[in-house]
């Protein structure tokens, strides 16, 4: 049965670094089109794709966060990471972590799979 799992959300003043990790498990790892990414919801929004990245390694990322948050994984372990530096209060949000089978591995795929969140606080 997949299952995603996020941890390492808290709070940080505007300009400082978190990372979020989500470890995954029932999925099929090795198939060429599996493909994960990060989502956030803040209050009263709708839920938006942050990152993504493909078993290929290229990643995407919502403009808004280009140059400011890298997302990775650890084949090995089955992890996947954001790291989010320079953060902004407008980054304050519920992260979900995100996995699926996508052809195209990008912020606009759509994914059946998510995690139950962890929450990202940004004070100015």
């Amino acid at each position: 049965q997949e299952n995603l799992v996020e941890s390492g959300g808290g709070s940080a003043q505007a300009g400082g670094s978190l990372r979020l990790s989500c470890a995954a498990s029932g999925f099929e790892f090795t198939q060429s089109n599996y493909c994960m990414g990060w989502f956030r919801q803040a209050p009263g929004k709708e839920r938006e794709a942050v990152a993504t990245i493909g078993n290929d390694l290229i990643t995407d990322y919502e403009v808004s966060v280009q140059g400011r948050f890298t997302i990775s994984k650890d084949n090995a372990k089955n992890i996947l990471y954001l790291q989010m530096s320079s953060l902004k209060p407008e980054d304050t949000a519920m992260y979900y972590c995100a996995a699926g089978y996508r052809t195209y591995c990008t912020v606009r795929a759509f994914f059946r799979y998510f995690g139950q969140g962890t929450q990202v606080t940004v004070s100015s």
